[in-house]
C-alpha cells in the first residue's frame, strides 16, 4: 500500500467490477455520442478509450469507500489532494486544476414540500456531487440522496450530437440539472417569501419570530450551495482557462446566465427576509410596550383606590367626615368616580 496525502492507494489496482461493486452506479465507454455494449470493466474500456479517437470512459459512482475509490484513482490517475476532496463530507463547489485534469464540485439542491412554515420545517435538501473530468474519461462522484445522475445520463444517451461534444458534454448536462434545479427551488421559495410577508403583516400575524429565522436558516443553506458556484462556472466559460468545445461553452454560457438570475433571486430574497424579521421584531416591541402601559393603567387605577383606602383605614380622630352617617358610602363614592375618571383619561392618551 502507499500512503499519499493520508489516503490509502493499492500499488497494482485492481480493475472494478460494476457488477460486483455497489458503489459503482454505471460505467460506460461512449464512441462519438453512441454508448459501447461492451463488457463494463473500468481498467479496460479507459484503455480502450485512450487508444481510440473520439471516444471516452464515463464511470458514475455513489458514495463509494476508501478501497473502491482508491481502485478508480489509481486507474485515472487522480490527484491525491482531489482524492482526499472526495472522501470528505461537506465541501463548497469549486474547480481546480491538476494538470490535464479537471477537478469540480457543485452542491445539488432538492425542495422540501410542506403544509405550512414551523421553526423546524426543512426546505432546503442539499447533496454534493464531484467531478473529474480529462480528455478521454469523466468520474462522477454522487453523495447524498439529491442530485440523482442516472436522469442526466439518460438524456445525453438521447442526445448523441451532444455527447459526441466530449468529457465536458457530461459536466455541462451536470451543471444544467443543478441549476435547473436552482431555479425552481427559488421560485418554489418566491412563494413561501410571499406568505411569510403576508402574514407577518397582516392585522393579527400568527407568525412567530422562530418560524421567520427558520426560514432565513434555510435560505442560507440554499445560498451556500448556489453562490459559491459563480467562480466555477466563470472558469469554464472564460476561453483562456479551460478549453472547450465552442457549441459545449455555448451551452455553460447558458447555464452561467439561469445562475446569475437565482443568485440575483436569493440576494433579493435575503434583503427582504432580514427586513421582514426586523419589522416583526419591531411590531413584538411594540406589542409589548402596549402591554406595558396597560399594566401601568391599571397599576395606576388600583394605586389611587389603595391610598384612599389607606388614608381612611389610619383611625385618626379629626378626619373629614369620619363620624358622618354616611361616610362610608360617600368615600367608597370617591374611589369608584376617581378610577372612572383616571380610565377615561388614559383611555382617551391611547393607554388603555
Amino acid at each position: 500500500m502507499i500512503e499519499q496525502a493520508g489516503v490509502h492507494l493499492p500499488v497494482d489496482a485492481e480493475p472494478v467490477d460494476p457488477d460486483l461493486t455497489p458503489a459503482v452506479v454505471d460505467c460506460a465507454l461512449y464512441r462519438d455520442g453512441t454508448r459501447d455494449p461492451g463488457v463494463p470493466d473500468v481498467s479496460a474500456l479507459y484503455e480502450e478509450a485512450r487508444r481510440t479517437e473520439g471516444a471516452f470512459v464515463w464511470i458514475g459512482l455513489h458514495e463509494p469507500d476508501e478501497k473502491t475509490f482508491a481502485g478508480i484513482a489509481e486507474i485515472f490517475g487522480l490527484h491525491p489532494l482531489a482524492v482526499e476532496d472526495v472522501l470528505q463530507q461537506e465541501q463548497r463547489p469549486k474547480l481546480e486544476r491538476y494538470e490535464d485534469v479537471t477537478f469540480l464540485i457543485v452542491r445539488a439542491a432538492q425542495y422540501v414540500e410542506h403544509a405550512e412554515l414551523t421553526d423546524t420545517s426543512e426546505i432546503v435538501h442539499t447533496g454534493v456531487a464531484r467531478i473529474f473530468v480529462g480528455e478521454d474519461f469523466v468520474v462522477t462522484v454522487r453523495h447524498g440522496d439529491v442530485g440523482e445522475l442516472r436522469p442526466v445520463r439518460a438524456d445525453l444517451e438521447a442526445r448523441p450530437e451532444l455527447l459526441a461534444q466530449g468529457p465536458w458534454a457530461v459536466v455541462h448536462a451536470v451543471f444544467d440539472r443543478v441549476v435547473d434545479g436552482y431555479v425552481g427551488i427559488a421560485d418554489a421559495m418566491q412563494t413561501d417569501l410571499d406568505a411569510v410577508e403576508v402574514s407577518a403583516f397582516s392585522r393579527n400575524p400568527n407568525l412567530g419570530i422562530e418560524q421567520i429565522y427558520q426560514f432565513k436558516r434555510e435560505l442560507m443553506e440554499f445560498k451556500a450551495a448556489v453562490l459559491p458556484l459563480q467562480r466555477p462556472l466563470a472558469t469554464i466559460v472564460d476561453r483562456q482557462a479551460i478549453t472547450l468545445p465552442k457549441e459545449i461553452r455555448r451551452y455553460f454560457r447558458d447555464v452561467a446566465d439561469h445562475h446569475a438570475r437565482v443568485v440575483e433571486q436569493i440576494l433579493g430574497y435575503d434583503d427582504l427576509l432580514t427586513s421582514i424579521l426586523q419589522a416583526r421584531l419591531a411590531q413584538v416591541t411594540v406589542a409589548q410596550n402596549n402591554d406595558m402601559r396597560k399594566i401601568a393603567s391599571w397599576a395606576a387605577i388600583a394605586a389611587l383606590q389603595t391610598a384612599i383606602a389607606g388614608i381612611y383605614g389610619m383611625n385618626f380622630d379629626f378626619m373629614p367626615e369620619l363620624h358622618w352617617r354616611y361616610g362610608y358610602v360617600g368615600v367608597l363614592a370617591v374611589m369608584v368616580l376617581s378610577a372612572f375618571a383616571l380610565h377615561r383619561r388614559l383611555r382617551r392618551a391611547g393607554w388603555l
